[in-house]
């Protein structure tokens, strides 16, 4: 690991031994430790980032690279967001005094996954994510949520089995488990090794086929732990090492093909079945769990091009993904609260009561489309340009009709959720609380934010990267 950023990883940890004593005082304490741990860490990384005198000097004061810093970035602001809304949103019999420790301890095995430098760290690290996934998806102790965490560990435990496999092949092919660039020379079990790790991480991703746990995880976790789920976890979990896999076979010759050119074909079908399923959708959170499926597919057909440009715009739509989507789980939380009900065909007319949580859905919502100026047409630009590049031109032509396609179905939902007639039952139902807000609100304003910015976040990775 960087040693310079392990303190990304350590502290959480120990936040997350120290909490439980403090919950014996004071509930309270809990949440400000939690909250204060991650405003720090988020803050440094703020510092860091925008420092001039990094700017100055070109970045060349990095001791690491701009995808390791964005992803730590990304894992901390997810992180924050959850915990200060979970602070507020008040609902069943839902454990916090389980909940912040287990967040404090997956955000320590996430930074650990981004900051490992050999395949083996990362192996353990993801498990160590898997098991406080599965605990978290149980937090609520409801028959939903325990059903949703045995098909999450059930139907992810192949991935484990492959990784190992693919783990144990480089091993005695490569002498080594190190992502060592001078793989370029690689003998074919190297390669052989690797497909069976991208296969591992692909089914953590939750890609088709390999999709069935998603669905059902995300819809019967509690409310702030699907967002957390669909916001970060499997982005690091699976995401992650696939696009750094993609980085590695980049410098690896013709053969890599073998790998990326299939790797690009589930990523492509992926965006497919994730649009046309998400369609076929009646209840909120299920639909965002196969658009979060979807835009996986943009992620991976972006990374598998092998192209700079793709790879870039993997990059950014991971992070993009994490803040639009994390913005459309909440005020799923907050509707769920407020109306007590997920199902569209028993919502209408939430504007009128909800009107900040209606807005913020619909810039999350364009985001997602990929309409300028916000930040995910910048993402998805660079993905079908390097696909236009470096792969058959159906496929960037289908990417392109399929992010229409996303338009489509997410504005069918902003229109039964929000826009129709106000319904009797619902006429009650009030808006989320200033503070439950707040979260959602503020990624918004990174959507537009870094859309309307994007030459400056372009220059940063591309000194960077």
């Amino acid at each position: 690991m960087t040693t310079e950023l392990l303190s990304y990883s350590i502290i959480p940890l120990l936040a997350a031994l120290a909490i439980p004593f403090f919950g014996r005082r004071s509930f309270k304490l809990t949440e400000i430790l939690s909250n204060v741990t991650l405003l720090a860490g988020l803050g440094n990384l703020m510092f860091i980032i925008f420092n001039p005198s990094n700017k100055l000097h070109n970045y060349e004061t990095f001791s690491f690279d701009g995808f390791t810093i964005l992803m730590l970035f990304t894992i901390y602001l997810v992180a924050l967001s959850i915990v200060f809304f979970s602070t507020f949103f008040k609902v069943g019999d839902f454990n916090k005094n389980a909940f912040y420790p287990l967040i404090m301890i997956s955000v320590s095995a996430m930074s650990s996954m981004v900051l490992s430098v050999d395949f083996f760290s990362l192996y353990i690290f993801m498990e160590a994510l898997a098991v406080t996934s599965f605990a978290l998806i149980a937090c609520e102790e409801k028959k939903s949520g325990i059903e949703a965490a045995i098909k999450y560990l059930l139907l992810t435990f192949p991935a484990s089995a492959l990784i190992l496999i693919g783990l144990a092949i480089m091993l005695f092919a490569n002498g080594s488990l190190y992502f060592d660039i001078s793989m370029q020379n690689a003998s074919p079990a190297v390669f052989s090794a690797l497909a069976f790790i991208v296969l591992g991480f692909a089914i953590k991703a939750g890609l088709f086929p390999f999709h069935f746990w998603t669905p059902d995880a995300y819809q019967g976790a509690p409310a702030t732990v699907s967002a957390y789920l669909a916001g970060i976890v499997t982005k690091v979990s699976g995401m992650y090492a696939i696009i750094k896999i993609c980085t590695l076979l980049k410098v690896m010759g013709p053969a890599s093909f073998k790998i990326s050119s299939p790797l690009m074909l589930i990523g492509v079908a992926t965006l497919i079945f994730g649009s046309i399923a998400a369609l076929a959708q009646k209840d909120f959170k299920r639909m965002l769990a196969f658009s979060s499926i979807s835009q996986m597919g943009y992620i991976v057909a972006g990374a598998a091009t092998l192209n700079p440009i793709g790879i870039l715009g993997a990059i950014l739509h991971l992070f993009n993904h994490a803040t639009f989507k994390t913005s459309l789980f909440l005020n799923s939380a907050a509707i769920e609260k407020s109306a007590g009900t997920t199902n569209m065909k028993k919502l209408s007319g939430l504007e009128k009561n909800m009107p900040v949580t209606s807005w913020t859905s619909v810039i999350a919502i364009f985001s997602t489309a990929g309409l300028p100026p916000l930040s995910g047409f910048w993402s998805k630009l660079l993905i079908i340009l390097a696909l236009w590049v470096a792969a058959p031109k159906p496929y960037a032509i289908l990417a392109l009709i399929f992010s229409i396609v996303t338009l489509a179905y997410f504005m069918l939902l902003q229109k039964n959720v929000f826009f129709g007639k106000p319904k009797e039952e619902l006429k009650e139902v009030k808006e989320a609380s200033v503070y439950m807000l707040i979260p959602v609100i503020v990624m918004c304003l990174i959507i537009v934010v870094s859309g309307i910015f994007f030459p400056f976040v372009f220059e940063f990775f591309e000194k960077t990267l």
